[in-house]
């Protein structure tokens, strides 16, 4: 209770102009899944008048306080996603957040108010999952080629966002696909001559980090001529025209023994 109605009080001197307000710049800081964020507040000791606040997201949650005036001080938040991740220094007021994810993503606020002065300070932090290696593999059309002398290729990833899928020829960049902030798959087509020795690489990256697969094209695009194709696609239609010719002579069977027992 003394809480809402000390910050109704501070709310009016904003709309009053009663307190002096300084606003620092906002700070960005990135940091993996599983890592440990700290947010300064650039303060050396917090004073005996002082009240501080750290919010979260766009509804301003209540996360950490210390409230020197009335001796309070907690650090656990409404919001289950903190619980037992958050660290107040009750002498900085520094917000420690450990074992972060990515649903901690979002704007973190701090305020620090003296007898006539309010101090704010906002904070974005982005945490990344961590990356799985790209995977390549030799892309099979269902339709014959229509030419034998190119390997069809793509690089993949699973359940991921916010990164860029490349294709590298060497150190230059031949093509990339970006994923939003919703988790799905991506991939990416490549195609190269089989005789090729250059060097490939597929890079899957974000702000942070990047996770590379080297394209070993000997061993993904091995040499086929004409007439392997024709060998290969004549097998498969052989086996279909033979499937078809048992299912024919199966029907043909049935309506003979149903017209011998219609009789």
């Amino acid at each position: 209770m003394l809480q809402t109605i000390y910050f109704s009080i501070l709310s009016s001197f904003y709309l009053t102009g009663s307190f002096g307000v300084e606003i620092a710049q906002t700070q960005t800081i990135s940091a993996m899944e599983g890592d440990s964020v700290t947010l300064l507040t650039d303060v050396t000791e917090l004073q005996r008048d002082n009240v501080l606040l750290w919010t979260f997201g766009p509804q301003d949650t209540h996360i950490a306080k210390i409230n020197r005036v009335h001796n309070e001080t907690f650090h656990n938040g409404a919001d289950g996603r903190f619980r037992d991740r958050l660290e107040l220094d009750s002498q900085t007021g520094s917000l420690t957040i450990t074992n972060v994810s990515t649903e901690l993503t979002g704007l973190y606020k701090v305020e620090i108010v003296t007898e006539n002065k309010v101090s704010c300070k906002d904070f974005i932090v982005k945490v990344y999952a961590h990356l799985p290696i790209p995977v390549i593999t030799k892309y099979c059309p269902q339709n014959p080629p229509s030419s034998v002398s190119r390997c069809e290729l793509l690089c993949s990833a699973l359940n991921v966002s916010r990164v860029n899928l490349s294709w590298y020829k060497r150190n230059s960049l031949l093509s990339s696909i970006s994923v939003s902030d919703l988790s799905s798959s991506v991939s990416l087509h490549l195609e190269v001559e089989y005789q090729d020795k250059n060097s490939y690489n597929c890079v899957l990256n974000n702000p942070i980090s990047n996770q590379t697969q080297h394209l070993d094209i000997t061993q993904l695009c091995q040499i086929l001529h004409s007439d392997d194709y024709v060998h290969h696609y004549g097998f498969i239609e052989a086996v279909i025209r033979l499937a078809l010719s048992a299912l024919v002579g199966v029907a043909a069977v049935a309506v003979l023994l149903y017209d011998v027992r219609s009789r």
